[in-house]
């Protein structure tokens, strides 16, 4: 017998000590101390990190795009996920949430009563923001309207609705290091931080492994398979990628491409965001995308 209870006292340690390691985590409140809100700043970085393409209601126009009441839904391997209402609304938005609340959401992904968030919301790149650009955001998010939209539930099937595993995932995945390393002039630091944090752009354009996490190297930004099941997102590395830097800083301002077509589904959201950006900042991102592909 005291081999099987020395079994179980193994065992009861092994998950202890597991489910702190994949615990949702928290920075303290000092990490934000003295920063200075400037609502300004963080309505470029809305725009930058996308907020409304995902979280405006469906087929919404210009005067309701700013209303962040959540509900598209986003179909993939692991189930179907449902944009959450993120407006100014204290009871079914984020009202109530403080700066701090925001920081671990972006940075750590978890939720204000302490759940992890599932990797649909794309803290895996938002954890390289900034404090202050967070600080910044949650001071624009304050002065956009209240909506009382209650959220939509996900359709996610058994083991993936078990929010506990996420912690696993965190382990393996999330962290805050740049994917494009070197010696890189301000202009490429730009682009890197548009594009790998705020724009989180290799969400869509690279590929994943079974568990769910990019990859990187030579597959960053090497394009990916639409998790809806239709259809591709392109390869932005050469030689797919041929157009000129201006071509870039065009197709990001106006959605024309070389060719005389137009942004299309999803990606033309993505443009009505570059489009409220300094140009600096689309000539910067498209910098980036010449810089590439990663060794």
């Amino acid at each position: 017998m005291r081999w099987l209870v020395r079994l179980a006292i193994l065992a009861l340690i092994v998950v202890a000590v597991g489910l702190w390691l994949t615990r949702p985590r928290t920075d303290a409140p000092d990490l934000l101390a003295g920063l200075v809100p400037d609502a300004d700043n963080g309505e470029q970085v809305f725009h930058a990190a996308g907020c409304a393409s995902c979280h405006q209601p469906e087929k919404a126009t210009d005067e309701t795009r700013l209303v962040l009441s959540g509900g598209q839904r986003f179909p993939s391997p692991f189930g179907t996920f449902a944009a959450p209402n993120i407006s100014s609304d204290p009871e079914a938005g984020i009202g109530g949430w403080s700066a701090l609340d925001l920081w671990n959401a972006l940075h750590h992904g978890t939720s204000p009563e302490g759940r992890h968030y599932y990797p649909v919301f794309p803290y895996g790149s938002y954890t390289r923001m900034a404090p202050q650009d967070v600080v910044d955001l949650h001071a624009f998010l304050e002065t956009l309207p209240a909506d009382p939209t209650p959220n939509a539930a996900h359709d996610v099937p058994f083991p993936f609705s078990m929010r506990t595993a996420l912690g696993g995932w965190k382990l393996l995945f999330l962290n805050d290091d740049w994917v494009m390393q070197g010696d890189l002039s301000p202009q490429l630091e730009r682009g890197r931080y548009l594009v790998e944090a705020m724009g989180h752009c290799a969400e869509c354009h690279s590929p994943r492994n079974l568990l769910g996490g990019l990859k990187t190297g030579a597959d960053w930004m090497s394009g990916a398979p639409n998790p809806a099941g239709r259809g591709s997102f392109p390869d932005l590395t050469p030689p797919e990628m041929s157009w000129s830097e201006s071509d870039l800083v065009e197709y990001f301002t106006s959605g024309f491409t070389p060719d005389f077509d137009t942004a299309g589904g999803h990606m033309a959201l993505v443009v009505e965001n570059l489009a409220h950006l300094p140009e600096a900042d689309r000539a910067a991102i498209a910098a980036y995308v010449k810089a590439l592909p990663l060794d």
